[in-house]
């Protein structure tokens, strides 16, 4: 069995974001819809999503989705893209804030494209306003799900009194959610076209290839093949595959851009990531059948390397990944995972160097400053001070990194410094969400600091963040 995942790709199920059913009823995504409209007991099971947060995949996809949300009219800085993971070929938003990516849409695309095309339909539906339409629908729905229930009711009391209750009193109690139900999903599949159309219009703005929606499409007509004998086509969120290939594939090749290939550097920093994601959640099987001792490319090493550090063949890891670092001497993600390996098998003061290497490489990037922090407390407590520059300045730079705040924490307490250490926790529980934590901690900390210093005030505003609002 695999060890607990490493922190370098940190797979967990936090606090936030914070997804009720109300949220995923609102969802729109590119999954099939086979089946969504059903309200069986898994329907009424809470979400649980793990996020992914790894540097490497996550720098990948905003450069994926730069064009992409500047064409759609979106701030690209505050576009979140949030990786999931769940093997299924899917993503979605609940905001505007926000574009959800399964981990499976990565491993399953063979292109960069492809993974361009998933982000250019959920920007349209951002960019057309469709959760914020849906909401009121949604709402319009609800209230004729309830009055047909109430005619229902009525007509029951009715044929009761009368002494004339038939067996079609059922279909009368249940006629107002069916068609309610029907105008929410019809509307669903509306949307679903109209971000696919405008999907295509940002790929032609920004002069990119259509051919990953058709590709995408085919994939969902073959899941779906054996199924669409029995499903209610007006039962469905989305319209069924061969619908949507209709709908785009002229469009798609018409435009000019259509034969346009990806370029090379960047198809290879796809097949890394996707080499990436299988090396850390793949079990041993299918990372040596994904990628055998025959296969010699840079991918392959990276998954055979990834895998030879989390099955605990550490020397031999170390091995691998200097060879990668041999052919890519300026790759921070080769760097980051040398330190990574090190760190995660008691090795921290040689960890330290790679560690600042990939941080240098990657210019700072937030993810591996924390795992350079970390190291930097492992390996010497007289690091706690650069510990404090390099946890602090990742923290600002990426506030929902939440093992962030335990180390930042862990370094003011080195330093003697508890109300600090204090007011760091505190503020990662208002980051998980959790402000009645977060303010007990806060009180702590505000007890020991200057009062009306700016730790002094960060602490009262989080006190009062968890007062209940007065009507």
């Amino acid at each position: 069995m695999p060890r607990e995942m490493p922190r370098g790709m940190i797979i967990a199920t936090p606090a936030r974001p914070k997804l009720s059913r109300a949220a995923l009823a609102l969802a729109c995504g590119l999954a099939t819809g086979l089946a969504l409209a059903s309200t069986s007991a898994r329907a009424q099971e809470k979400p649980k999503l793990s996020i992914v947060r790894d540097a490497e995949i996550e720098q990948l996809l905003r450069d994926y989705a730069r064009p992409i949300f500047k064409a759609a009219g979106l701030n690209a800085t505050r576009t979140r893209i949030v990786l999931i993971n769940d093997r299924a070929f899917n993503a979605f938003v609940v905001d505007g804030k926000r574009v959800f990516v399964n981990t499976g849409t990565v491993i399953d695309s063979a292109t960069p494209n492809e993974v361009i095309c998933v982000l250019a339909h959920e920007a349209g539906h951002i960019a057309d306003g469709h959760l914020v339409r849906r909401a009121e629908v949604l709402n319009r729905a609800k209230y004729i799900s309830i009055i047909g229930t109430l005619l229902g009711a009525g007509a029951a009391i009715g044929g009761a009194r009368s002494g004339q209750v038939s067996g079609n009193t059922g279909g009368a109690m249940t006629l107002g959610p069916s068609v309610a139900q029907r105008m929410l999903l019809s509307y669903q599949r509306g949307e679903e076209q109209a971000a696919d159309r405008a999907g295509l219009r940002f790929l032609s703005m920004t002069h990119q290839s259509a051919a990953g929606f058709l590709t995408t499409f085919k994939r969902f007509s073959d899941q779906q093949l054996f199924l669409r004998s029995r499903v209610d086509p007006y039962l469905q969120s989305h319209p069924l595959a061969p619908e949507r290939i209709a709908g785009v594939e002229r469009l798609a090749r018409e435009s000019p851009y259509f034969n346009k290939k990806d370029p090379p550097a960047l198809q290879q920093r796809h097949d890394l990531a996707r080499a990436k994601l299988i090396g850390f959640t793949g079990s041993a099987d299918e990372i040596a059948r994904r990628y055998p001792m025959r296969e010699t490319g840079l991918p392959a090493q990276y998954a055979r390397a990834i895998a030879a550090y989390r099955f605990g063949r550490i020397d031999d890891a170390q091995r691998q990944i200097d060879a990668l670092i041999r052919q890519q001497p300026r790759n921070a993600y080769f760097w980051e995972l040398k330190g990574q390996s090190l760190l995660e098998n008691a090795r921290a003061q040689q960890a330290v160097a790679p560690l600042r290497k990939a941080v240098s490489l990657s210019r700072g990037q937030p993810l591996i400053r924390m795992l350079l922090g970390q190291a930097l407390l492992s390996a010497d407590a007289r690091h706690a001070d650069e510990a404090l520059r390099e946890l602090t300045a990742a923290l600002q730079a990426d506030p929902d990194a939440m093992e962030g705040y335990r180390f930042l924490a862990q370094a003011y307490a080195i330093k003697g410094n508890e109300p600090m250490a204090a007011l760091v926790t505190a503020k990662g529980y208002a980051e998980a969400g959790n402000k009645l934590a977060a303010a007990q901690v806060a009180k702590r900390a505000q007890a020991g600091l200057p009062r009306n210093s700016p730790g002094w005030r960060q602490a009262d505003d989080i006190i009062h963040l968890a007062k209940p609002e007065k009507d």
